[in-house]
């Protein structure tokens, strides 16, 4: 199931990355994890939830594991120690530092991935080139929210693969990030390697010619919300300078 088409594409896009920068800017783990919330709760509305679930579930838990093994275990700032294996300490500051950060990361990814599997690939398509943009531009994007499905079914593949291969893959955590590298690599160079067919396809169909282009996908643009999409780009703009204010030094809290 697709959003309304009521929702022009260039809104979700807007909507999704200034939410994105802004929970960045914010860095403050309520609000990652309201904006984490709220993106699942869309998704399911819009039927798509386990897709998006399953998706974030395949990036974000290798990335939590690494997040808490190095910051937990090796954060050089930290001071109150609640455990020590040798050069390993287990930090309260640590641990703060890892679930701020997993949190910030996971609200970006599920509010990417919610746009990337509700958004219409063709009417992004045309709305792009509707504002002059290069045509491969909008195919290389189509062609990236097209790939995200299938990259967690592609993951469990090639997981399936290398175990029936041999390779022990449901051990402790150790095991399991070791074997993070053993799935990503294959992973990459698969989507690559398609990257390239759909590249070489559209380029034998004449998509990188120059001269003018005739579109015959219409999409509705209203006016509310090419208004809605500059407030909130200044509303973004707005949360990064104050976070950069802040962040100066000498400055008070802002």
């Amino acid at each position: 199931m697709r959003a309304p088409s009521t929702l022009h594409p260039l809104t979700s896009l807007t909507a999704a990355g200034c939410t994105a920068v802004i929970t960045t800017a914010a860095g403050t783990w309520p609000l990652s994890l309201a904006v984490a919330l709220a993106a699942v709760v869309l998704a399911r509305r819009a039927g798509a939830g386990r897709r998006v679930l399953g998706t974030a579930a395949a990036v974000l838990l290798p990335l939590g594991l690494s997040l808490l093994l190095l910051h937990g275990l090796f954060f050089p700032e930290g001071r109150t120690v609640l455990a020590a294996w040798g050069p390993a300490r287990v930090t309260a500051e640590g641990l703060a530092f890892a679930w701020e950060a997993g949190t910030r990361t996971g609200a970006c990814v599920l509010v990417l991935l919610l746009f990337s599997f509700t958004v219409s690939a063709p009417d992004l398509v045309a709305a792009l080139a509707a504002r002059g943009l290069p045509p491969q531009f909008g195919f290389v994007l189509a062609s990236a929210l097209t790939l995200l499905p299938a990259m967690a079914g592609r993951l469990e593949r090639i997981r399936a693969a290398q175990e029936s291969r041999g390779l022990v893959l449901r051990g402790g955590v150790l095991p399991r990030l070791a074997a993070v590298r053993l799935q990503m690599v294959p992973l990459v160079l698969g989507l690559i390697e398609e990257s390239g067919n759909r590249a070489q396809a559209l380029d034998a169909r004449g998509f990188g010619a120059a001269g003018p282009r005739t579109s015959y996908r219409q999409v509705t643009d209203p006016p509310a919300q090419r208004r809605l999409r500059t407030a909130m780009l200044l509303l973004t703009a707005a949360a990064v300078a104050l976070r950069l204010v802040a962040s100066w030094p000498g400055a008070g809290p802002v």
